[in-house]
C-alpha cells in the first residue's frame, strides 16, 4: 500500500509555531509610537509592511502555513488576553539572573469580572493576513488555561465566580469560542493555541508552585482537557485547532524542564485537539515513549530544530529523531517544525536574523526527504 505523504491540509509536514524576528525599523516605529511620536494608524502602516514582507519570506521558505510573525503583538499572551472583558493583566518584569541573563517574570493574570468576550480581537489581523497570501493562513492565540494557572482560585474573582466549575471554565470557553466563530467567518480554518501551562506542569519546581496556589498538578492536567475540550465543542466547522506546548522563550532562555509523561495521557488522548506542536529540541523535553498515546487521526508536530540558538542542526540527526518518534507514532501522524517562534516577545531571541530563515529551510528541506 502507498503511504500518502503529502498533506493539503494543517498541520503541514514541514510547519511552524509562529512568531519571527522584527526587523528593526518595525521596532524603532513602534518605539516611535510608545513615546507619542507618530500616531497608532501610522505604526499599523509599518506593521502591514513588514507583515507583507514576513509573508513573503515564508512563502520563498516554501511554507504552506503562514502566520503574521505576530509582528502587532509586545507578548504572545498578554496582547490577547487583555482584551476578553473581566481579565486584568500585568506589564511583566524582567529580572537579571546572577548569571547576568535576563528573565521574565511571568506576568500576573486577574479575573476581575465575569470573563466575556467583549470584541472580535484577531478579526482584523487576520483580515490583513489573509489578503497578503493564498495559502493557509494560521492564527495563534494564547490558551485558555493561562487564565487559571498562573494565579490559581486567588486569581479569580470569588464574588463573580464562587466556584470555577462550571461557570468560569463555561464563560472563558464562550469567549473562546466566539473569537473563534468570527474568525471562521473571514476563513480562518487554521487556530493554533500556546499553551505554557501543560509543559510547566512537567517541571517538579512549577509542580510544586500549583501545590501552593492550592492546586493538584496530577488533577490539573486533567482539569484542563476537560477545559480545552470546552473550547473544541464550540469549534466551527472545517477548522484545525492545534496546541503548542512551550516551556518558556523569552531571549533564548527557558523556564522549565522535564519530559512529556506527567501530562501525556490528558495532553493527546483526553484533549480533543487536532494537532500538537511538542518541544523536543534538547534534553530537557525528555524521550519520545508518551508520545505513545496518540490516537489515530491526531498529530504530533516535532519541534526538533530550535529557536534558541543560531546553530544549525544536522539533516541526518533530524531524520534519526523521527525514526525514533515513528517507532512510537506512525510517520503519517508525525510532522516538523521549529520548537517554538523566534520571537514570543517582540525582544526575540538571542539568534541572527538570517538564522531562523536557515532553520525553516532546514525544516523544509528534511521534510520533504522524510516524507516526499
Amino acid at each position: 500500500m502507498h503511504l500518502m505523504t503529502t498533506r493539503t491540509a494543517p498541520p503541514f509536514r514541514a510547519d511552524h509555531v509562529g512568531s519571527f524576528l522584527r526587523p528593526r525599523y518595525l521596532l524603532e516605529a513602534r518605539d516611535q509610537a510608545a513615546k507619542g511620536s507618530i500616531t497608532r494608524e501610522q505604526l499599523r502602516a509599518v506593521e502591514d509592511r513588514a507583515i507583507t514582507e514576513v509573508v513573503k519570506a515564508q512563502e520563498a521558505a516554501g511554507l504552506q502555513s503562514i502566520t503574521d510573525g505576530e509582528f502587532r503583538r509586545t507578548y504572545f499572551h498578554i496582547d490577547f488576553l487583555q482584551q476578553l472583558g473581566g481579565v486584568q493583566t500585568d506589564i511583566p518584569v524582567t529580572v537579571r539572573k546572577p548569571d547576568g541573563t535576563e528573565e521574565l517574570a511571568p506576568p500576573v493574570m486577574r479575573v476581575i469580572d465575569k470573563v466575556r468576550h467583549v470584541k472580535d480581537i484577531q478579526l482584523a489581523d487576520f483580515q490583513y493576513l489573509k489578503s497578503q497570501t493564498t495559502r493557509t493562513p494560521k492564527v495563534t492565540i494564547p490558551s485558555p488555561t493561562m487564565l487559571h494557572f498562573r494565579g490559581g482560585r486567588a486569581g479569580i474573582s470569588k464574588q463573580h465566580y464562587p466556584e470555577l466549575e462550571p461557570d468560569f471554565y463555561a464563560d472563558v470557553a464562550k469567549a473562546y469560542g466566539e473569537e473563534l466563530r468570527s474568525l471562521a467567518a473571514a476563513g480562518a480554518r487554521y487556530v493554533q493555541m500556546d499553551d505554557t501551562n501543560l509543559a510547566y506542569l512537567c517541571d517538579e519546581r512549577m509542580r510544586e508552585g500549583a501545590r501552593q496556589r492550592g492546586d493538584d498538578p496530577n488533577e490539573l492536567p486533567h482539569r484542563y482537557a476537560k477545559f480545552i475540550n470546552r473550547v473544541v465543542a464550540l469549534k466551527p466547522a472545517g477548522m484545525t485547532l492545534a496546541m503548542h506546548l512551550c516551556r518558556g522563550n523569552f531571549k533564548s532562555t527557558w523556564a522549565a524542564t522535564g519530559g512529556y509523561e506527567p501530562v501525556a495521557e490528558a495532553l493527546l488522548s483526553e484533549m480533543h485537539i487536532d494537532a500538537y506542536f511538542l518541544e523536543y529540541d534538547d534534553a530537557r523535553s525528555g524521550d519520545f515513549r508518551p508520545l505513545r498515546f496518540l490516537p489515530k487521526g491526531k498529530f504530533v508536530v516535532l519541534g526538533l530544530v530550535t529557536t534558541k540558538l543560531g546553530q544549525l542542526e544536522k539533516k541526518d540527526e533530524l531524520k534519526r529523531r523521527i525514526d525514533e518518534a515513528a517507532k512510537l507514532v506512525p510517520l503519517e501522524q508525525l510532522c516538523l517544525s521549529p520548537q517554538c517562534g523566534f520571537s514570543s516577545t517582540v525582544h526575540g531571541n538571542v539568534i541572527p536574523f538570517d538564522a531562523q530563515w536557515a532553520k525553516i529551510r532546514l525544516v523544509q528541506e528534511t521534510a520533504r526527504e522524510v516524507w516526499g
